[in-house]
């Protein structure tokens, strides 16, 4: 509360100064217009500027204006009298001159805050609270029990009426006071789409929660709401077109019954869509179709994923949306917007994709349901009806592809120990789900549909201008056959060797062989080469699938290895930028399913070394890339020629890692790795490394140059954990080594020492200084690891971890050490290498440490004598060599004496 009678006080001043402000605001924007309606009136009754100056009173003021800068004389001009004003010409009407100098009336000013609240926002607001006060008004009188059924119908009908007349009544007069509707915000408008969407939801209420209306007058009813808000549409704009639809189809949310009627459901819908796709065809509105095809596939997710599932009534919403799309969206199809010649519609095209992208939905949902395959199948051929007829609609064939091949794939999915394989023929009858379902129908719809695709696509061919259409069509009618013939073939004969299916998978090829033939005769038409060239590809696809279905699973592999070097070479006859794309995509392809299985077979490996599967399964497809390289390298070093080099380098390297893993473990894969695996693998990976830093320098290949790089790194990672950690028969394995000179030590340091120096020379001028002289580092330290190790298998045996080390392997060590550090400086002299000098001092240097470190506390009585003695030795005559051979000084001769004058 307030403490005394000056806060009362103030307060009272506060409010009062609070009205006065509105007031004063209030007047200042009555000021504003008044000010803007004077200069409207000012700037249309001002005078005109003068008229110009006739040619007398120019000539009068000439002199004055020019005097004091006169122009250059020429002897005809002042040899020529003046002329002479004969006539005197009256100057232009006034009219005219005010009618041209008068400036554009002012720009209206731009809303404020306060109008547009009070204008807009407020009407938008209590527009939708008169739409929802009805309907909550409905769903509150059937929870509470307050009034019977025919009453709720009856009061939600007169409260529908009472909107559609105040619309109607504040629309006309609107139109008789002269005053100007807001586009955005239009009262009659708003009123009016609050009354149809009550109306809208009491018919449905009456017919479908009540039981008043039968079908065909809740049908008619429901068209004569539709149609009067079609007819309101066109006379109050889009704003009741968008609330209409809308509250349309939330309708049925909000006025909704426990026991859902599916069948009044979707008929009420199709009336709604109907009138939604007419009214968007005749005012061209392109937002009310999309947003109706949105509401309305959206609309098929209800009782999908409940065990009763009416596929009835769910088939029904799907063909009757695809119908009233194909009828009224479509440009160029029925009554459907004209369009240009050749241009693909989005519109178009998505519309008849969502409807296809619903039937699917149905299909999976109901286990591959009898009657919602067959809708689903009528779907699709209408599909390719329409873009035969309607080429604005050609988008929708990929649409329609892509649902055929999840189908089948699905169903391809869905396999278990009963179902059904060849070559003993399908189960007749019919089934409630897909595990023991008809194969008969899902025969037949794949003959169907890849006749369909196959005839519409080769047909289409040289019928439009367009070069993309053409293109689609091809496209759809090579990959959809393929697509499901392959889920046909998982589906039925599980992914085993099969006879019929390869039969089928030639016949499919030279299906393609034929129209490639045929299209390539005919007249150069635009998408024409394309389209050829994916015939083509399609015919390389088939054979490929044949010898697949033939023989056994890791064939897969090989075919689409194969189909990637056939692509490549098709590309070189014909440069379609394409078919290059499409032989990366196949070697993307391959690489993914050696992700899946390593093993390409499976257990089926074999046990032969080195002719085994893996020979196939790696050899082949690494010989395919490799040629498809070289076909793509001739035209240009693009993103594909660099995926398929990569695979090519890719395969080769696991070709060679994974025979020699088979190798290392006789065939048992999952065997822990070995000396014998590492020492193999380090040198294949050098190897490899030598021939791409060969290679890079031919092509420049980017993929060549970081292939190289890649296998040197991980020839480095397998040498130093594999080699000298983890197998190192010194430190932790128990590995028996072989003989004295062949053994495994000669293969795991000796061999990598030998390739890590050349890899070091091929380096050399190309990479920086210090990655060659890294790599040479390497090969230092593994030979020198090669001749410690091969001195304790001298005195330990072939197992090199057991047993201690006596003074003479000490002794062994040290001289083999000086040994080897001298026969480095030996040949640094001879070949004058730096790099070799730098090495045995590196070596002599590790000696010397070792012989003051070791020796000296671990040697007694002559071997620590000797051990110093020929360490000497040698430092003395590395240290003459150095001074008589390699640096050996000039001495200066003295001077000659000078003679004496």
């Amino acid at each position: 509360m307030f403490d005394g009678p000056f806060d009362v006080f103030a307060l009272i001043i506060a409010i009062i100064a609070v009205l006065i402000a509105i007031k004063a605001s209030s007047q200042a924007a009555e000021l504003r217009r008044r000010l803007a309606s004077l200069e409207e009136m000012f700037y249309a009754q001002r005078q005109v500027q003068p008229p110009p100056l006739m040619p007398a009173q120019v000539q009068a003021e000439a002199p004055a204006t020019t005097a004091a800068e006169p122009p250059p004389l020429a002897p005809e001009a002042e040899a020529a009298p003046p002329p002479l004003v004969t006539e005197e010409v009256s100057p232009p009407p006034l009219a005219a001159s005010t009618e041209a100098d008068t400036p554009p009336p002012l720009p209206a000013p731009a809303p404020g805050f306060e109008e547009r609240l009070g204008t807009r926002w407020v009407v938008w607001i209590g527009g939708l609270a008169l739409a929802l006060g009805g309907f909550f008004m409905v769903r509150y009188s059937i929870e509470a029990g307050l009034v019977g059924p025919g009453v709720r119908v009856f009061l939600g009908g007169l409260f529908a009426a009472a909107l559609l007349g105040a619309g109607e009544w504040s629309r006309r007069k609107e139109t008789i006071s002269n005053i100007a509707a807001l586009p955005i915000a239009n009262i009659p408008a708003i009123l009016t789409a609050a009354g149809t969407a009550v109306a809208f939801a009491t018919i449905y209420a009456a017919y479908a929660l009540y039981g008043f209306l039968v079908p065909a007058t809740a049908f008619v009813l429901l068209g004569l709401v539709a149609l009067g808000t079609l007819a309101a549409a066109l006379l109050h704009g889009p704003a009741l077109a968008g609330l209409g639809v809308v509250g349309a189809f939330v309708t049925p949310i909000l006025v909704s019954s426990g026991k859902p009627d599916y069948w009044a459901l979707y008929i009420y819908l199709a009336i709604v869509t109907a009138a939604s796709f007419g009214l968007a065809r005749i005012r061209l509105w392109r937002w009310l179709a999309v947003t109706t095809i949105a509401f309305a596939v959206l609309w098929i997710f209800p009782g999908l994923d409940t065990s009763e599932l009416q596929v009835a009534p769910h088939a029904f919403h799907a063909i009757a949306g695809f119908v009233l799309a194909a009828l009224l969206v479509v440009c160029g199809f029925m009554f459907g917007p004209t369009v240009e010649d050749g241009e693909i519609e989005p519109v178009s095209s998505s519309s008849l994709g969502a409807y296809l992208f619903g039937a699917m939905l149905i299909v999976l949902s109901s286990a591959h349901a009898d009657l919602a395959l067959i809708a689903f199948t009528l779907l699709v051929g209408g599909t390719l009806f329409v873009a035969w007829r309607a080429p604005a609609a050609t988008g929708a064939l990929g649409a329609a592809a892509a649902t055929v091949f999840i189908v089948f794939a699905e169903w391809a999915v869905r396999a278990n120990p009963d179902m059904l394989v060849l070559p003993g023929g399908p189960m007749p009858g019919v089934g409630p789900t897909a595990i023991d379902s008809s194969v008969t129908l899902h025969l037949v719809m794949a003959a169907i549909f890849a006749a369909g695709f196959g005839i519409a696509g080769f047909l289409a061919q040289g019928r439009s201008n367009s070069a993309v259409i053409p293109v689609v069509w091809s496209a759809a009618a090579v990959a959809t056959p393929i697509a499901i013939l392959v889920a046909l073939y998982a589906r039925i004969a599980h992914l085993d060797r099969s006879i019929p299916f390869a039969i089928l998978a030639v016949l499919l090829a030279a299906a393609f062989g034929a129209a490639t033939e045929a299209l390539a005769r005919r007249e150069d038409r635009p998408g024409a080469a394309t389209s050829v060239a994916l015939f083509a590809t399609g015919t390389l696809g088939a054979l490929a699938l044949a010898l697949t279905f033939a023989l056994e699973k890791g064939w897969l592999t090989i075919a689409l290895a194969l189909m990637s070097l056939g692509t490549a070479w098709i590309s070189l006859q014909r440069p379609i930028p394409v078919l290059r794309r499409l032989a990366a995509i196949f070697a993307a392809i391959v690489t993914a399913r050696i992700g899946y299985d390593p093993r390409i077979v499976g257990d089926a490996v074999g046990t032969t070394p080195i002719f085994n599967w893996l020979l196939w399964g790696y050899g082949l497809p690494a010989a395919s890339f490799w040629g498809a390289s070289i076909f793509l390298r001739r035209r240009s070093d693009d993103p594909p020629l660099r995926i398929v080099e990569a695979a090519a380098i890719l395969f080769t390297a696991l070709l060679a890692f994974m025979e020699i893993r088979h190798l290392a473990t006789g065939g048992r894969m999952t065997s822990p790795p070995s000396l014998l695996e590492f020492g193999l693998q380090v040198c294949v990976a050098l190897a490899m490394a030598i021939g791409l830093e060969r290679l890079r320098l031919r092509s420049h290949s980017i993929v060549h140059n970081v292939g190289a790089v890649v296998l040197t790194a991980i020839a480095g990672l397998i040498s130093v954990f594999g080699l000298l950690i983890l197998e190192n028969p010194w430190l932790l394995s128990s590995v028996d080594v072989g003989g004295l000179v062949f053994n495994l030590l000669l293969l795991g340091y000796a061999l990598p020492a030998v390739l890590m120096l050349l890899l070091s020379y091929a380096v050399a001028g190309h990479r920086p200084v210090a990655y060659a002289n890294t790599i040479a580092g390497g090969a230092l330290v593994f030979a020198l690891t090669y001749l410690t190790l091969e001195i304790r298998r001298f005195y330990h045996g072939p197992v090199l971890l057991y047993g201690a080390t006596t003074g003479a392997e000490q002794y062994t060590y040290s001289i083999g050490w000086l040994a080897f550090g001298v026969v480095l400086l030996g040949v640094g002299i001879l070949v004058n290498s730096e790099r070799a000098r730098l090495a045995s001092a590196a070596v002599i240097a590790l000696t010397i440490l070792k012989a003051f470190v070791i020796d000296m506390s671990t040697l007694t009585g002559v071997y620590r004598a000797l051990s110093f003695m020929c360490l000497g030795i040698v430092l003395v005559a590395i240290g003459w060599l150095y001074q008589r051979i390699l640096f050996r000084r000039q001495v200066a001769p003295p001077p000659a004496p000078q003679a004496s004058t």
